[in-house]
Parts: C-alpha cells; structure tokens; sequence
C-alpha cells in the first residue's frame, strides 16, 4: 500500500470513529430516555408473578411508572423537536444543469476521476470560498408549487425519500478571475469529499449534530402572539437538552469533519496537484480583491439604495488594477488571455447580477426584490449614479446640520460678532457654499464637535427610517427556469431583523463622519466650479477625477481642518485645483 493510500484511510478511520463516538452520544440519551420505562416494565412483571408485593412496592411501581411516562412524553418531544427543526442552509443561488452544463460536466468528470459520487447539484455563493453542503432536509428540498402536476408532487415526494450527495456550493468570484485548470484544481479536493460523506454512519452522525444546531437555533427564535410566554417554556426545555447534546458534541463533531477533509485531500492529490498549489495563489488575491471591492466599492452603492449588477466582473477589473500598482502581482493579468472559467456558465451576466443582488442582502441588508429606492446600476453609471449622488446627498445633509445649529449670516460690512475674540466673515450662511462651511471649523466660534454629533445624529435618523421589507419574494436565481426549480427565497430562513448577516462596516465615530462629509463637500464644489469630474477607482471605490487624473491627496487637508481647525492645507489644495469656494453648489 502506498504512502498516499495509508494517509487516506487513516483519515477516513478517523472520521467514522468519530462518527461512531458521536451516534454513541445519541444511544445514551436514548437510553436515557427508556431507563425509567425499563424499571417500570421490570416492577410491573415482578408483581405480576408475585414478586416485590406489599403496599411499598405498589407505591413504587406506579410512582416509576408515571415517571416513565412524563420521561418518554418529553423524550418524544424533544425528538420530535430535533428531528424536525431546519438545519442551517447557505444563503446561495441555485444553478440548475441547463444554466451550466459544462460546469456539471467539469464536476462530474472530476469525480470519476476521484473515484467518488458526484454532487447532486451545483449552487453559487458570493464569497471567496467552496464547499459541499448536505440539503437532504425536506425544508432544504425545492417544495412542488400549487400548480403543480400529480408527477411532479410524485417526483418531489421521491427526492425527499432518497439519499442525495451533496450540493457543491462555488464561490462566484473564483468563476470570473479564474481559469477553467484552475478551478478544476482548487475544487479537486472539495469534490473528493463526496466520499467520504457518503458513508452511513458520517452521514448519520451529520444529521444528528445538523438537527441539535437547528434545535437550539429554533429554540432561541423569539415567540410572538398571544400566551408566548407559555408556548416558549416546551421550546427552552428542547433547546436546553439539544445544547448540552450539542456541546458534547462538538469535539468528536468537528475531528469528524478534519478526518474527512484530510481524506479528501489526501484522495485529491492526484488530480492537478502541482496546478493546485499555483491556484491557491490566485484564491488568496480574489479573497483580497473581493474584500476590497465590497467595502470600498460596493457599499456606499448599497447605502445610495443601488446594488451594482456585476461584483464578479468587478473582482476581474479590481484585481487587474492591483496587479498594476503592486509588482508583487505582476504576471497574474497574463493568465487572463486564457479560458475564464465563467465560460463555463450559459449565461455569465445573469449569473453575476444574481449573485451580486445575494451579496447586498447579505452584507447590507436590502430587499429581494428591485424597487423605486432599490435598484440595479451598471459599472459605467456607477460614477454618476452613486459617486455624485453620494457626494451631494453628504453635502446637503451637511448643510442642512449647519442650519439647524442655527450659524448665523455675516453682516455685508465683515465686522465682528458679539464675541471679541470671533472674527465674522461676510458669507451668506442662506447659500450652500463649501466657504460656508470651510469658515465654520475653522473660526473660533466654530464648533467641530457640535457639527460632527449633529450630523451623527442625521445620519442614525435617516437609518432608523429606512423601511426594510420582508424578505419575500426571489433571491434572484438565474435565469426565469431557476426561479420556478427553487420556489422559495434563498434567505427564508434567516428572520428579517438578523439582515444583514455580515455587516461590512462598524459603527463610525461623529469625527469620521464630518470628514467624510467635508469631503464630499470639497469634491461637490470641484465639480461645479473646476471642472472635475466623479470617478470609480477599483481599489479605493469613488475618486475625484481633475483632468481626467483621480487626485488622492484630499484626505490630509480636510483631516487638518476637521480635527485641527487648521484651514490652510485645504486653501492650498483648493488653489492648485482651482475650487471656487464662494460659488453656490447644487445639492439634492
């Protein structure tokens, strides 16, 4: 036997012991269950037979029977419970076979290649990361619509009674920035766990710890309606039973899983082993290139209620201006005149925006569905529709803050307020001008600290009044026959008030906020009255672009100005450019 066969089975060996040590914990709380009926029985035959009689040993005998009887009512309950609650499913699109055939091709012929079952289905994920996922749960099975055919019902009510394989999930960034070889090899060792996973008793001992999560999950879900505090007691009594299960659990769970990951890597070694370890390069740059794009470039389009249609197209641009600015990547754009693997899909676009919509939900929190404040924006609208929307909405609501604080017009003559010590400049406080403003942080009797809560304060007003709606309808799968496979909404599950899953951005401080709308003031003003002109840069998200050059010095100044009053880098800045500050600025 070789080395690769003996590392191989001792990792399988060790996940189906730990998968036996896990059906083990199941047993003994069976047995649990049934020790007070197994007294019972014992007592009951006994004095059948005219054993254990007396008074005594009747009081006994009913007492352990009723204790087996409320211990037997509660262990169904909590079976019940367990075997009925919803396993946890990614957030996913669903990729049905027509949508992609070459990519079901690719999969399964890797798998014979494996030697192991190929997945029952291919689904998509935005994120840089693959995995197989068991939905064998009927709530985790397309449900048959009201319309449906008698064979269709049928043909549904088999799928749930039969052993499926697993659903490969893909991250959608890996299909746009790499090649077919290299995705082929970097999912090698993620096919090869279909192996394993089909073993009985990994299967078996998946399912049980699956059933606990959802049980504790659903336990700790909240209880509305009328008696809710009554209706909650049976689901805290079941989701405390499935925790302690679930945190004996954990340890022979999770060495299940790394005996069954290193069998399957030892089993994918075989297949495009050298390419693999090239490949791994480029899934540590799309994960880089993803991270950027949704943080800097994606999520001020989300807060202006647009979502861009083309993330993963967008990963390829940003990852080829990275490669340009930094010559450690330099010799990763020669790979793009090779095969793309999203060439594996029939229709990339449709894949994109749907994947792109699944991101906004689950890293902002918006709505299912396109709407008069939610819609899809295009990488050549983006400068227009989001860059100077966002730069105008940030300049009016910093306006609108100086005027409810109640700054006062200079007097026509320039001369000096009440104050002594604070110097009044002769602006119209009635007219949005960034001398306003500019004037206000930098006088004595200016308050940046005063200005910087009160625009704290607009922006967390304005995010308490969006109104999310409820995550119905369709997540956006691809193409109108994926809408009709699936039936339901990926996000479903997860309740409405837990949008967004994975928040991009922490709470900022006021300081960080007046920044960023002092700059976006400067930015309006230069595009009013210099000529300059909104821009997206791939890295950095929007840019202010001067003669067709994006200027990224604007930071210092204005950090001068906020933090220190010092307004003098800022004039200077707005010298070389050419920034009229007395000039009005349109807002929206």
């Amino acid at each position: 036997m070789s080395g690769t066969g003996t590392s191989e089975e001792l990792g399988a060996q060790s996940a189906r012991a730990r998968a036996l040590a896990l059906l083990r914990i199941r047993s003994r709380a069976t047995a649990a269950a049934i020790l007070p009926a197994a007294v019972a029985v014992v007592l009951l035959v006994a004095g059948a037979q005219g054993h254990a009689v007396g008074s005594g040993w009747d009081t006994a005998r009913w007492a352990v029977t009723a204790c087996a009887v409320v211990v037997l009512l509660l262990a169904a309950v909590v079976a019940v419970a367990i075997v009925r609650a919803r396993p946890a499913v990614s957030p996913t699109v669903p990729l049905p076979e027509d949508a992609a055939p070459d990519l079901y091709r690719l999969v399964r012929d890797l798998a014979d290649r494996l030697g192991v079952p190929a997945p029952s289905a291919i689904a998509l994920t935005p994120d840089c990361d693959s995995w197989l996922e068991d939905r064998t749960h009927p709530s985790a099975r397309p449900a048959a619509g009201p319309g449906a055919d008698p064979g269709t019902r049928s043909a549904v009510r088999t799928r749930r009674r039969v052993q499926a394989a697993p659903v490969l999930v893909i991250g959608s960034p890996f299909l746009w920035w790499m090649r077919v070889a290299e995705l082929r090899a970097v999912l090698a060792p993620v096919v090869a766990g279909t192996g394993p996973s089909a073993h009985p008793d990994i299967a078996a001992a998946r399912r049980f710890v699956r059933g606990l999560d959802g049980a504790v999950a659903d336990a700790a879900a909240p209880v509305s309606g009328p008696l809710s505090r009554v209706r909650r007691v049976p689901r805290a009594f079941v989701g405390r039973v499935a925790l302690f299960l679930l945190r004996s659990c954990r340890t022979h769970a999770a060495e299940m899983e790394r005996g069954v990951a290193a069998a399957a890597s030892v089993r994918a070694q075989g297949v495009d082993y050298g390419l693999r370890i090239v490949a791994q390069e480029q899934v540590g740059l799309a994960y880089a290139g993803w991270d950027r794009l949704l943080t800097r470039v994606a999520l001020p389009a989300w807060q202006m209620g647009r979502w861009p249609s083309g993330l993963d197209a967008g990963v390829v641009s940003a990852l080829t201006e990275l490669s340009r600015r930094d010559r450690l990547a330099d010799g990763f754009t020669s790979r793009l005149g090779e095969r793309p693997a999203c060439d594996l899909l029939e229709e990339p676009g449709a894949a994109d925006e749907a994947a792109s919509l699944l991101a906004a939900r689950l890293f902002h929190g918006g709505p299912a569905e396109t709407g008069p404040g939610w819609s899809p924006v295009d990488w050549q609208q983006y400068p227009e529709e989001v860059v100077d929307r966002k730069w105008r909405t940030e300049a009016a609501r910093l306006h609108r803050v100086l005027d409810s604080m109640g700054t006062a017009p200079a007097s026509p003559d320039g001369g000096s307020s009440d104050d002594p010590g604070c110097v009044v400049f002769p602006i119209d406080a009635t007219v949005p001008t960034l001398a306003r403003v500019v004037e206000h942080l930098a006088g004595r009797c200016g308050s940046g600290e005063e200005l910087a809560a009160g625009i704290s304060a607009a922006v967390a007003r304005e995010v308490a009044a969006v109104q999310q709606p409820p995550a119905g309808g369709t997540s956006g799968p691809v193409g109108a026959r994926s809408v009709a496979h699936s039936g339901t909404d990926v996000l479903d599950f997860w309740r409405p008030d837990l949008l967004p899953l994975f928040p991009l951005q922490p709470p900022r401080t006021g300081t960080e906020l007046l920044a960023d709308h002092v700059a976006a003031m400067v930015c309006c003003a230069a595009v009013d009255t210099a000529g300059a002109a909104p821009g997206l840069d791939w890295l950095d998200g929007p840019a202010l672009l001067v003669g067709g050059e994006r200027r990224a010095d604007l930071v210092s100044p204005v950090l001068s100005l906020v933090e220190d009053g010092d307004a003098g880098p800022l004039r200077s800045w707005l010298a070389s450019v050419g920034v009229r500050t007395d000039k009005p600025v349109r807002l929206v």
